[in-house]
């Protein structure tokens, strides 16, 4: 379509880089290949986590990996901007000279 987009992200691993590694490899590819990308971008990446997740969770399984990751996304559509995470990943977005608060990091003690 003639939509412009951009997609960025940046995963830090926990206990090794196998599962940063995998999301980076992974992500955006299911994100590619999911069906609302175009209609519901918010949600094609919701899902692509967790699909990217569970895909893992299964290689880990079988090759007795034990990493983890945090991460976050950027998908920009034309002129949106999308962002997803999980863990304690932050982002933060600089508008005329100010942050802006753009989500709160998963943390252990918020509910």
């Amino acid at each position: 379509d003639d939509v412009d987009r951009a997609y960025f992200a940046v995963f830090d691993g926990h206990g090794g880089v196998d599962a940063a590694n995998y999301s980076a490899t992974h992500l955006h590819v299911n994100l590619g290949l999911h069906e609302e990308i175009v209609k519901n971008p918010a949600e094609a990446l919701k899902c692509s986590f967790q699909k990217t997740d569970e895909m893992f969770l299964f290689r880990a399984k079988r090759e007795k990996l034990r990493s983890g990751t945090t991460g976050v996304s950027a998908l920009i559509v034309g002129n949106k901007l999308h962002i997803a995470w999980l863990g304690d990943s932050q982002v933060m977005l600089v508008q005329q000279g100010k942050a802006v608060t753009l989500m709160e990091p998963h943390k252990p003690e918020r509910e």
